[in-house]
């Protein structure tokens, strides 16, 4: 457990000096909220709901509003397949709202759990389209995610990292550049709200590639709030 703190703190530290030593790179604080509904359906079948509001420009106003859902299908009880859809809305003063689509498949995986705790894995196939422009934009995510119970034995409050990379599988004419993308590395708390509900509260690291060298690090209070039934 240890060891994975230290390395996320060494990616965040190295992101951090990356952002100092580059002379166009832009830094932010944000504020992330997610509302995600999850849960069974109909045997193997199961579906997640998510609402996203993200607050930018030092938590001065909304940044983006994503609206995600997905239906899956249990394989085991430790993975599950899915596809799902996404709207997304950038908000732009004084124009128009730029909206994007995605379409999804998703893999979510319980590999083990190792050192008293819980690894698992969501690998996540992405196309997107922008009302700013006319390409499909392809993307690839994927997330290793560690939790360990703080104390032995209770899952009251569960210590949790995780790490997301975003590689784009090809360029686009609204941005996206192809190669790699982003990388998030969070660092917090799990904690238990009643039965199988959680919330998850922490610091997010974002650091995007951006194209033309303007790169950017968005330094992210995180609450995620999962209910699940």
């Amino acid at each position: 457990m240890r060891r994975l703190f230290r390395a996320l703190s060494f990616c965040v530290c190295v992101l951090g000096l990356a952002g100092h030593a580059q002379a166009r790179t832009t830094e932010d604080e944000q504020f992330w909220i997610n509302l995600t509904a999850m849960g069974p359906v109909s045997g193997k079948l199961v579906y997640f709901a998510e609402i996203q509001p993200r607050a930018g420009d030092g938590i001065s106003r909304l940044d983006q509003l994503l609206l995600r859902g997905a239906a899956g299908w249990k394989l085991s009880p430790g993975l599950t397949v899915y596809q799902g859809y996404a709207h997304v809305v950038l908000p732009v003063d004084g124009g128009r709202d730029v909206n994007e689509e995605r379409s999804f498949q998703q893999i979510s995986w319980v590999m083990g759990k190792p050192w008293g705790g819980e690894l698992s894995s969501r690998t996540r196939l992405e196309q997107r389209w922008r009302s700013d422009g006319d390409d499909l934009g392809w993307r690839l995510r994927e997330m290793l995610r560690y939790e360990k119970p703080l104390k032995p034995g209770s899952n009251a409050v569960n210590a949790l990292v995780y790490g997301e990379g975003f590689v784009a599988l090809n360029s686009t004419d609204w941005g996206a550049k192809g190669g790699f993308d982003q990388l998030r590395s969070f660092i917090g708390a799990e904690l238990g709200l009643g039965g199988a509900s959680t919330a998850e509260i922490g610091y997010l690291n974002q650091y995007i590639n951006r194209r033309g060298g303007n790169d950017r690090v968005n330094h992210v209070a995180s609450v995620t709030l999962f209910f699940r039934h």
